[in-house]
């Protein structure tokens, strides 16, 4: 077994096996996502052309409701993630993004759906680019992770300030800036996402990482998404 020939072969055996369970992992990955997407966008779609229901979300405190149970969640699958079964897991992610979708539907009614598809098919794009440049690149972005994540929480802040100053060039430059931060986090997340699977976590554990890394991805999109219909969108 010290041929050299030997060695070789089980190492290229070896190599060849993780990168088939990576990919298995990254189609688990992006199946979650594009079915968050799909739920939240259709149930968005729904709400946001049904006046009614749009006008029984907005005048009642269910709104609030929906916008902030998901904040909860997020919260809730950091802290359990560990103890939550495969099942459980993907049931909260369904819940999450059925939720989203609510809150979703009460932006979509803002805006024509010509600038919603719009600035769909421009965010799908920047997403598809950062995620491929980020699953590919030799670079290592760790530090750029951590610069985007302050970033975020400027954004954050910026946008919780304009609510007092309503500023339409602060209101814009959040938006830009938003749409920075969260496709350059799509960049990291998928490097990160690369960099920490492995085969020896077992089925269970991976199977868990892909559901919460969907659940990362899907929330860049989102959060892009909406920051550019902030200053690409058209008013109905």
């Amino acid at each position: 077994m010290n041929d050299p020939f030997f060695r070789d072969s089980a190492a290229t055996i070896r190599g060849a096996n993780i990168d088939m369970g990576l990919r298995t992992h990254m189609q688990k990955v992006f199946g979650y996502m594009c079915g968050g997407l799909a739920l939240s966008g259709g149930l968005a779609m729904f709400i946001a052309h049904n006046v009614a229901i749009v006008q029984m979300l907005a005048s009642s405190w269910i709104s609030f409701v929906f916008m902030l149970a998901p904040l909860g969640i997020l919260f809730y699958l950091n802290a359990a993630m560990r103890r939550l079964s495969v099942g459980a897991l993907r049931a909260w992610f369904t819940v999450f993004c059925a939720l989203m979708g609510v809150s979703l539907g009460l932006v979509f009614f803002q805006y024509t759906d010509a600038s919603i598809a719009r600035a769909f098919f421009v965010n799908s794009a920047m997403f598809g680019s950062m995620a491929l440049w980020g699953y590919t690149t030799k670079k290592d972005l760790s530090g750029m992770g951590a610069f985007l994540i302050m970033g975020v929480f400027g954004v954050i802040i910026a946008s919780i300030v304009n609510l007092f100053m309503a500023s339409p060039m602060l209101s814009w430059a959040t938006s830009v800036i938003g749409v920075v931060v969260f496709t350059g986090l799509t960049a990291w997340d998928m490097q990160r996402i690369k960099q920490t699977y492995d085969e020896a976590h077992g089925e269970e554990a991976n199977h868990k990482m892909a559901v919460f890394n969907a659940l990362s991805l899907y929330l860049n999109f989102i959060n892009a998404l909406l920051f550019l219909l902030r200053f690409m969108g058209e008013r109905r």
